[in-house]
Protein backbone atom coordinates (compact mmCIF):
# COMPACT_ATOMS: atom_id res chain seq x y z
CA UNK A 1 0.00 0.00 0.00
CA UNK A 2 1.27 3.67 -1.11
CA UNK A 3 2.09 5.85 2.01
CA UNK A 4 3.27 8.91 2.55
CA UNK A 5 5.75 10.18 5.67
CA UNK A 6 8.24 12.86 6.76
CA UNK A 7 11.32 11.80 7.94
CA UNK A 8 13.22 13.49 10.43
CA UNK A 9 16.90 13.28 11.85
CA UNK A 10 17.97 14.27 15.43
CA UNK A 11 21.44 14.33 16.79
CA UNK A 12 20.54 12.26 20.04
CA UNK A 13 17.53 12.80 21.29
CA UNK A 14 14.92 10.85 18.39
CA UNK A 15 13.64 8.85 21.81
CA UNK A 16 12.64 11.87 23.89
CA UNK A 17 11.12 13.50 20.90
CA UNK A 18 9.03 10.78 19.92
CA UNK A 19 7.51 10.02 23.22
CA UNK A 20 6.53 13.51 23.06
CA UNK A 21 5.10 13.05 19.73
CA UNK A 22 3.34 9.85 20.97
CA UNK A 23 1.65 11.91 23.94
CA UNK A 24 0.18 14.57 21.77
CA UNK A 25 -0.63 12.60 19.20
CA UNK A 26 -1.46 8.96 20.40
CA UNK A 27 -1.22 6.11 19.11
CA UNK A 28 1.78 3.09 18.78
CA UNK A 29 5.24 3.00 17.71
CA UNK A 30 4.95 1.40 13.84
CA UNK A 31 7.00 -1.33 12.51
CA UNK A 32 8.18 -3.48 15.81
CA UNK A 33 9.13 -0.17 17.79
CA UNK A 34 12.24 1.16 18.47
CA UNK A 35 14.70 -0.14 16.79
CA UNK A 36 18.48 0.95 17.42
CA UNK A 37 21.41 1.03 16.38
CA UNK A 38 23.01 -1.73 18.49
CA UNK A 39 20.36 -4.12 16.75
CA UNK A 40 22.24 -3.63 13.60
CA UNK A 41 24.29 -6.93 13.24
CA UNK A 42 28.44 -6.05 13.01
CA UNK A 43 29.80 -6.15 9.59
CA UNK A 44 33.61 -7.64 9.09
CA UNK A 45 35.89 -4.14 8.53
CA UNK A 46 33.77 -1.87 9.92
CA UNK A 47 34.86 -0.16 13.56
CA UNK A 48 33.00 -1.80 16.85
CA UNK A 49 30.12 0.79 17.51
CA UNK A 50 30.57 2.59 21.14
CA UNK A 51 28.33 1.46 23.66
CA UNK A 52 26.55 5.06 23.84
CA UNK A 53 25.53 4.48 20.09
CA UNK A 54 24.28 1.28 20.54
CA UNK A 55 21.43 2.61 22.33
CA UNK A 56 20.67 5.33 19.82
CA UNK A 57 17.12 5.30 17.82
CA UNK A 58 18.12 3.92 14.26
CA UNK A 59 14.59 4.25 13.51
CA UNK A 60 11.25 4.86 14.18
CA UNK A 61 7.59 5.68 13.18
CA UNK A 62 4.72 6.89 14.23
CA UNK A 63 1.16 7.39 12.71
CA UNK A 64 0.51 11.08 13.45
CA UNK A 65 -2.96 12.53 11.56
CA UNK A 66 -5.01 11.55 8.18
CA UNK A 67 -2.91 8.07 7.92
CA UNK A 68 1.06 10.12 7.87
CA UNK A 69 3.28 8.76 9.57
CA UNK A 70 6.28 10.56 10.96
CA UNK A 71 9.81 8.66 10.84
CA UNK A 72 13.18 9.35 12.42
CA UNK A 73 16.71 8.03 13.03
CA UNK A 74 19.19 9.64 15.43
CA UNK A 75 22.20 11.21 13.36
CA UNK A 76 25.11 11.75 15.44
CA UNK A 77 28.24 13.13 14.67
CA UNK A 78 30.50 10.44 16.02
CA UNK A 79 28.57 7.92 13.47
CA UNK A 80 29.41 10.66 10.15
CA UNK A 81 26.32 12.56 10.46
CA UNK A 82 25.77 16.64 10.84
CA UNK A 83 22.57 17.64 11.54
CA UNK A 84 21.12 21.17 10.55
CA UNK A 85 17.94 22.22 11.24
CA UNK A 86 16.59 24.67 9.60
CA UNK A 87 13.54 26.79 7.54
CA UNK A 88 13.24 24.35 4.47
CA UNK A 89 11.05 21.85 5.72
CA UNK A 90 7.30 21.59 7.94
CA UNK A 91 5.02 18.98 8.38
CA UNK A 92 1.73 20.43 7.56
CA UNK A 93 -1.50 19.08 9.52
CA UNK A 94 -4.85 19.73 8.07
CA UNK A 95 -6.99 18.77 10.85
CA UNK A 96 -11.29 18.26 10.62
CA UNK A 97 -11.49 20.74 13.09
CA UNK A 98 -10.69 23.97 14.84
CA UNK A 99 -10.66 22.84 18.53
CA UNK A 100 -8.51 19.56 17.30
CA UNK A 101 -6.52 22.34 15.55
CA UNK A 102 -5.83 24.21 18.85
CA UNK A 103 -5.35 20.99 20.47
CA UNK A 104 -2.21 19.70 18.58
CA UNK A 105 -1.28 23.54 18.05
CA UNK A 106 -0.97 24.59 21.64
CA UNK A 107 0.41 20.89 22.51
CA UNK A 108 3.21 20.98 19.58
CA UNK A 109 3.91 24.57 20.52
CA UNK A 110 4.45 23.89 24.17
CA UNK A 111 8.35 24.59 25.06
CA UNK A 112 8.69 25.85 21.56
CA UNK A 113 8.10 29.25 19.20
CA UNK A 114 5.11 30.09 17.83
CA UNK A 115 6.05 31.80 14.96
CA UNK A 116 2.37 32.84 13.47
CA UNK A 117 -0.87 32.40 15.95
CA UNK A 118 -3.61 30.39 14.91
CA UNK A 119 -6.23 32.91 12.76
CA UNK A 120 -8.95 32.68 10.17
CA UNK A 121 -6.90 33.94 7.04
CA UNK A 122 -8.32 35.35 4.01
CA UNK A 123 -8.41 31.83 1.77
CA UNK A 124 -10.71 30.36 4.28
CA UNK A 125 -8.67 28.57 6.73
CA UNK A 126 -7.80 28.47 10.22
CA UNK A 127 -4.13 29.02 10.13
CA UNK A 128 -0.97 29.46 12.35
CA UNK A 129 2.62 27.83 12.73
CA UNK A 130 5.14 26.68 15.07
CA UNK A 131 8.64 24.99 15.43
CA UNK A 132 8.62 22.34 18.62
CA UNK A 133 11.02 22.04 21.67
CA UNK A 134 13.06 19.98 19.08
CA UNK A 135 13.66 22.58 16.07
CA UNK A 136 10.56 20.74 13.97
CA UNK A 137 8.41 22.97 12.18
CA UNK A 138 4.99 22.65 12.06
CA UNK A 139 2.05 23.96 10.24
CA UNK A 140 -1.52 24.21 10.99
CA UNK A 141 -4.45 24.54 8.46
CA UNK A 142 -8.01 23.39 9.28
CA UNK A 143 -9.96 24.57 6.35
CA UNK A 144 -13.81 23.11 7.97
CA UNK A 145 -15.88 25.93 9.70
CA UNK A 146 -16.59 24.14 12.85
Amino acid sequence: MARVSTYLNFPRNTEEAFQFYKSVFGGEFGNGGIARFGDIPHQEGMPPMAEEDKKLVMHIELPILGGHVLMATDAPESLGFKVIFGNNSYINLEPDTKSETKKLFDALSAGGTITMELQDMFWGAYYGSCTDKFGVNWMFNCANES
